[in-house]
């Protein structure tokens, strides 16, 4: 495995560990605003990890999978990330802290709409993405050294698409509760 792969697999474990810094430092001892220092030190990692790729491309490196893979991290980490952090969030108060409701799971029409913002969460996540892939494209001005994330990009559409497909399936075949095979809204209610 290449640096920038080891760099990217640093940098998940390490948006984690941030995270985890953060909502113990918050709610363990205390320190709200250190808590949110930490968990706004997010992007940071974003940073690093798109300073390296592209610091390794301008160096004559071809362009790889993981060159690709850093770009794609990147779109999802800015696009999912507050709400990555805010199900950590959740999760940490109701499990360790013992505060809080206890995360709910979504059926029917609510997981339907929930599932769909989430699609828009990965269009943006696309665009972050997609635009670093065409930048460094752009700048390299080497389509031998670039062929690989242009192929990337190709590959990420088609998965947006089928992506979009299911979220469209869930307006039309709900999810449903498991206890008594009925379909159940955020509010309870029967629908």
């Amino acid at each position: 495995m290449n640096v920038i792969a080891w760099l990217i697999v640093a940098c998940e474990i390490g948006f984690w560990v941030i995270i985890a810094l953060g909502l113990f430092t918050r709610y363990i001892l205390k320190r709200d605003k250190l808590g949110l220092f930490f968990l706004a030190l997010t992007p940071v990692i974003d940073l690093i990890l798109l300073v390296a790729t592209g610091i390794d491309l301008y160096r004559g490196a071809t362009a790889t999978q993981v060159h690709a893979i850093s770009a794609v991290y990147i779109g999802i980490s800015i696009a999912f990330g507050r709400s990555m952090i805010e199900w950590a969030d959740i999760r940490f108060q109701y499990y360790v802290m013992k505060q809080g409701a206890k995360p709910f799971k979504r059926f029917g029409i609510d997981y339907a709409k929930h599932y769909f913002k989430s699609w828009g969460q990965h269009v943006l996540a696309f665009l972050i993405g997609a635009g670093v892939l065409f930048t460094l494209i752009y700048l390299i001005n080497d389509s031998a050294r670039t062929e690989v994330l242009a192929g990337f990009l190709k590959i990420w559409t088609l998965v947006l698409g089928i992506d979009f497909l299911i979220a469209i399936s869930n307006f039309i075949w709900p999810k449903r509760a498991r206890d008594n095979n009925i379909i159940i809204s955020q509010s309870g209610a029967i629908v």
